[in-house]
């Protein structure tokens, strides 16, 4: 059993290397459908099923302070990489489409929870399950946190978003043969041959990743010190939202240019996850099966709101569906789908689904105490 808090650490950091290096080192196809998130996680979860990880007090305390340090370094980072004027360029349809893929997923969220009749825990996870289908498991660790969602009921939320997301990337690959099919019911006739010529956020240049921590840990410590000064909902709500907005509001000037963002704020949720996991021992799964029925529902809601929503304003389907997936499968999967329509389409797939870094916390945590409040 492992009862020292930096040997803790120096163990959660192992994990995390071993299964980024291999999905970013291996051509495993495991990792073409399942995330290396999602195995950190079940990884970490495992290990502390096993009893590895203690829980004395300083472990207790050095798991606490690295998830609140991370949390906000990690939610600025993965905004600075947002340009707002590049995803105004994707056109009225692709807009339409984005707008319609959140409203969709929103509804479906408040239906399910009705007919399923959430209980308070529950509903601050599909909470966090709705920061990730509406951006990406950043903010779905964003909004649990805020939430003060408990790290088992966060590990039911992570394996619902693990199998509707899987089945959902090959239900939508399946339908691109049949894209001409769909969009004469729809009636389209969008020309997306403009959208090739769209640059992605992509930085250049040489690595900052030193500059890049020091901007990240200077944000941390200051919206940690803002939240004890005032407080929204509670003192991670506040912090998650600073962190937030000093994100989209340092994208707009010189700092986007530093390149090394993605990587490190990558890296941050790597940890993230790892940590939470490590707090999390399920005694039982049996009731598992419902709640990802649930999510299958919330995606059914989605799904015919979309087809209805692109019948009325003539929308194809490269539009609606990488619109759909840029939300519930974030950065890693829908630039795929927008490759397998084009290549040169690979852009709109990361604009669409960068966008979704700022609507998936703050929509989150709109969700998140909307359904707990119906669940009171």
């Amino acid at each position: 059993m492992i009862t020292n808090p930096l040997l803790y650490l120096f163990s959660i950091a192992i994990l995390v290397t071993i299964f980024y290096l291999l999905e970013s080192k291996t051509s495993l196809r495991v990792f073409k459908l399942i995330p290396a998130v999602v195995f950190i996680y079940a990884s970490s979860m495992l290990l502390a099923s096993l009893n590895l990880f203690d829980s004395n007090a300083e472990m207790s305390a050095i798991y606490k302070q690295s998830k609140t340090n991370l949390l906000p370094a990690m939610l600025f980072l993965m905004l600075l990489q947002v340009d707002l004027r590049h995803f105004l360029k994707l056109g009225k349809s692709l807009i339409i489409a984005y707008i319609l893929a959140v409203l969709s997923i929103s509804f479906g969220f408040i239906i399910v929870a009705i007919l399923f009749d959430f209980s308070t825990q529950m509903s601050g996870a599909f909470g966090a399950l709705a920061g990730s289908w509406l951006g990406g498991t950043a903010n779905m660790i964003a909004v649990g946190s805020a939430l003060h969602v408990s790290e088992d009921a966060f590990a039911y939320a992570l394996v619902v978003d693990s199998v509707n997301y899987t089945l959902w990337v090959m239900l939508l690959l399946f339908l691109v043969p049949f894209a001409s099919y769909f969009n004469k019911f729809t009636g389209s006739s969008e020309n997306l041959a403009y959208l090739g010529e769209i640059a992605c956020a992509c930085n250049l240049g040489a690595k900052r990743y030193w500059l890049l921590v020091l901007l990240a840990l200077a944000v941390s410590f200051f919206t940690q010190y803002l939240s004890t000064l005032f407080q929204i909902i509670n003192s991670t709500t506040t912090m998650v939202i600073l962190a937030s907005v000093f994100g989209v509001l340092a994208s707009f000037t010189r700092l986007k240019n530093l390149n090394g963002a993605s990587e490190l704020s990558t890296s941050m949720l790597y940890l993230l996850v790892a940590l939470i996991g490590s707090h999390a021992v399920i005694e039982s799964f049996s009731s598992l099966g419902v709640y990802v029925l649930a999510g299958a529902c919330i995606l059914l809601i989605h799904a015919s709101i979309m087809i209805l929503g692109a019948k009325l304003f003539k929308l194809d389907l490269f539009s609606i569906a990488v619109a759909s997936l840029a939300n519930i499968g974030g950065v890693a999967s829908a630039p795929i789908l927008a490759a397998a329509y084009n290549k040169s389409l690979v852009s709109v797939g990361v604009l669409m689904a960068v966008m979704g870094y700022i609507i998936g916390t703050f929509g989150g945590l709109v969700l998140g105490n909307i359904l707990i409040g119906l669940s009171q």
